[in-house]
């Protein structure tokens, strides 16, 4: 009786062990198919002929950001983010600029300072950003 049950054991383990070394088969979904709906999709409206040519929707200018997402604006001045330069453009006062708590200014050279009013210290094109050096190259 050991004997038969034994057998019956290893027989079920065996059985079992089928069952974990190979992988349950999937078949594959069949293709779903598009079919285009058939006629007009936008029903023209009444009393006008539809169009034989579609029409372009007309394009939209998009906007200049006003803000960076990395950067934060001028503290107290009217400015906008200017993506090709990487700054923000000071609006009122020509060829100034601001990045990271620093103001730049382009007059004949430039310079940079805390404050939008100076006092500006000298510096060369490697001392600003790279937009407004590329930008400002002479």
């Amino acid at each position: 009786m050991h004997s038969t049950v034994r057998l019956t054991l290893i027989t079920l383990a065996l059985g079992l062990s089928a069952c974990t070394v190979h992988e349950p088969y999937e078949q594959p979904a069949p293709p779903i198919e598009r079919v285009p709906p058939s006629g007009p999709v936008v029903k023209p409206l009444p009393g006008r002929q539809p169009s034989t040519s579609p029409s372009k929707p007309a394009a939209i200018p998009k906007p200049m950001p006003r803000t960076s997402a990395s950067f934060a604006p001028p503290p107290g001045g009217a400015s906008h983010w200017d993506p090709k330069l990487g700054v923000y453009v000071l609006e009122k006062q020509p060829n100034t600029f601001y990045r990271q708590r620093t103001y730049y200014r382009f007059d004949n050279g430039w310079s940079w300072s805390l404050s939008p009013n100076g006092p500006w210290q000298e510096t060369d094109s490697s001392g600003v950003p790279g937009g407004l050096g590329r930008a400002f190259a002479q």
